[in-house]
């Protein structure tokens, strides 16, 4: 058996995320390659080859893919798959996995599985469906698996000790109607929201931008990464980036504080592993009460801005 890993990057470093997902691969049993799809990333595919249990790096790399695009991804991983012959291939849940792995499953025709957050073998998985209510154990039958990884569920590998050689493959990128132009992205010294081991989220409780300003403050004294409920993204108050849920980020982090959240559950299913919940919210019969480890009942502003005196 052979596991291909598809490299979460930027074209400049290697995310962490890809340490998670390498984890998930290695607990199949099989070889595990990498592949890295972008351009002048000269550094994350230098970085990949020294991953502990990575056997090959393959490299495909053009101007082309520097948006890794979903078209492109899925172009980049058959082309891998031609050369690799993989049973498994496995891409982080976020954007990569959840538009990339798709198209590719349809181009090989093979299934396509989501969010899995176990390998018990090399053909049966667990994952969660019906917004995280219900943990499935699943099986396939098909020859080649193509999945998704919360990478959370998985203890990331050394980003060291590995000795991978490198492969460059040959790749046309498929012609589009459209061209990328540019791509803005927000710099921040905070931890990556996926990968944190302690996230601050807000919901509808923090009322306005200020709000919102005021538990960032607290998550900057105590070096977390902030989250959101989609309630405050689509009011404009918490930037698209911050939404944990069911249609956002997926965490597990040591420390989940939730200022200000009733705890529906397409928010709930984007947090609900995380180790220690801890919630604040001045209504008695929030759902959040029901399955958090402490609870407050009060203002989320006014607790925030008192923890943060406290400091």
């Amino acid at each position: 058996m052979k596991a291909l890993v598809i490299a979460d990057h930027d074209n400049v470093s290697l995310k962490a995320t890809t340490l998670h997902i390498v984890a998930a691969a290695q607990k199949v049993g099989a070889q595990v390659d990498m592949l890295v799809v972008g351009h002048d990333c000269d550094a994350v595919v230098a970085a990949a080859a020294q991953v502990q249990g990575v056997t090959r790096v393959l490299s495909v790399k053009g101007e082309a893919f520097a948006s890794q695009s979903s078209e492109v991804m899925a172009a980049a991983v058959v082309a891998a798959q031609a050369q690799g012959e993989y049973t498994h291939i496995f891409a982080v849940s976020a954007h990569i996995g959840k538009a990339g792995l798709p198209r590719a499953a349809a181009l090989l025709d093979a299934d396509c599985l989501s969010d899995i957050v176990d390998v018990i073998a090399a053909d049966t998985f667990k994952r969660f469906i019906y917004a995280g209510n219900v943990l499935a154990t699943v099986k396939t039958s098909a020859a080649l698996v193509i999945a998704t990884v919360r990478c959370p569920a998985f203890a990331a590998v050394d980003a060291t000790g590995g000795n991978a050689d490198v492969v460059d493959v040959a790749c046309e990128a498929p012609a589009r109607r459209f061209e990328f132009v540019s791509l803005h992205q927000v710099k921040s010294d905070r931890p990556d929201l996926l990968t944190a081991k302690r996230v601050v989220a807000g919901g509808r409780g923090l009322h306005d931008e200020a709000g919102f300003a005021t538990m960032e403050a607290f998550a900057d004294k105590i070096g977390a990464a902030v989250g959101s409920t989609r309630a405050i993204v689509d009011m404009f108050i918490a930037p698209n980036e911050t939404q944990v849920g069911q249609t956002g980020k997926v965490v597990a982090p040591e420390l989940y504080f939730a200022f200000g959240i009733s705890g529906a559950i397409q928010h709930v299913a984007g947090m609900k592993d995380s180790k220690v919940i801890v919630a604040v919210n001045k209504d008695p019969e929030a759902p959040i009460f029901e399955m958090c480890d402490y609870y407050l009942e009060a203002d989320a502003i006014e607790t925030i801005k008192e923890l943060t005196a406290k400091l």
